[in-house]
C-alpha cells in the first residue's frame, strides 16, 4: 500500500467528516490503518479538532439521538457502543442526562407490543420472560421495561394485545 502524505490524510479525513459525524477514535483508527506515524496522527487530529471537523461531544449528541430514534436502542446499548468508540463518560453522561425517560418509553412500548405479536409461549411467565430478554437486548433497563409492562404505568389501548391480564 502506498504511503499517504499528511496533507492527503487531512484532505481525506476532512472530506469524510464534512459528509457525516465521526469521533476522534474513528479518525485515529483510519490513520492507523493507513500506516501514519503517531506524531503525525496527533498533528492531524489537532488540526481536525481545531477546524471543528471532529468534535466528540457533538458526535455523541447526534449518535445518542439517532440510535434512540432510528435504531430504537436503549441507553445501555448506546453506552456500550460509545465505550467501544472511546467516548469518555464526561462527554456522554450529560448528554444522556438530557434525554427524557419518556423518549425511551415512546420507543420501547411499540417495540414490546410488536414483539408480543411474534412470540410463541406456553405461559404468561414464559412470554413475559421473552419480552424482557428482547428489551434488555435492545439496551433498555429493567425499570423502563417494568413501566411498559405494568398496566398502571402505561395506558393499554383496546387494539393492543392484552399481555398483562
Amino acid at each position: 500500500m502506498k504511503e499517504i502524505s499528511e496533507q492527503d490524510a487531512i484532505y481525506k479525513l476532512s472530506a469524510m467528516c464534512s459528509t457525516a459525524e465521526h469521533c476522534s477514535y474513528e479518525m485515529k483508527e483510519k490513520m492507523r490503518k493507513w500506516g501514519i506515524a503517531e506524531d503525525v496522527q496527533n498533528r492531524i487530529m489537532q488540526r481536525l479538532t481545531t477546524d471543528k471537523y471532529v468534535d466528540d461531544s457533538r458526535y455523541c449528541r447526534f449518535f445518542v439521538r439517532d440510535k434512540i430514534r432510528y435504531n430504537k436502542w436503549g441507553r445501555m446499548k448506546i453506552e456500550q457502543v460509545l465505550w467501544q468508540k472511546r467516548i469518555p463518560k464526561e462527554i456522554s453522561e450529560p448528554i444522556f442526562d438530557d434525554v427524557d425517560e419518556g423518549e425511551y418509553l415512546k420507543v420501547l412500548r411499540p417495540l414490546i407490543v410488536a414483539k408480543l405479536k411474534t412470540i410463541k409461549a406456553e405461559s404468561d411467565y414464559e412470554r413475559n420472560g421473552k419480552l424482557i430478554k428482547f428489551a434488555l437486548g435492545r439496551g433498555f433497563g429493567m425499570d423502563l421495561i417494568r413501566q411498559c409492562m405494568d398496566t398502571d404505568g402505561v395506558n393499554v389501548d383496546e387494539d393492543d394485545i392484552k399481555f398483562l391480564e
